[in-house]
């Protein structure tokens, strides 16, 4: 039974690969292209978090779960950078 969860997950991970890698294109191509600063910081926000999902896959399929600490720490500075950001974007200190 064991073998069959890991060889499904091992298949749905080969299947959504090509995906992962299509929205990741077109995130790039979003974040150098956007017209605006919101929509190249959107994009680059769902890329971070799509690389952070996408390195969460590969520690299961490599059974390396050094990865998921790899993942979280991009997923908290795309956090640290939507934060930077908002407080570009709204042009005020902290607290006012």
């Amino acid at each position: 039974m064991e073998l069959l969860v890991e060889d499904f997950v091992r298949t749905t991970i080969i299947a959504i690969t090509p995906i992962f890698a299509a929205a990741m294109a077109l995130y790039v191509v979003r974040a150098i292209k956007g017209p605006t600063v919101v929509d190249m910081t959107l994009a680059i926000d769902c890329l971070c978090f799509d690389v952070c999902f996408f390195m969460a896959m590969l520690a299961i399929y490599f059974k390396a779960p050094f990865l998921v600490a790899c993942s979280m720490c991009l997923a908290l500075w795309a956090y640290i950078f939507d934060l930077y950001m908002a407080k570009y974007l709204e042009r005020k200190e902290l607290g006012e």
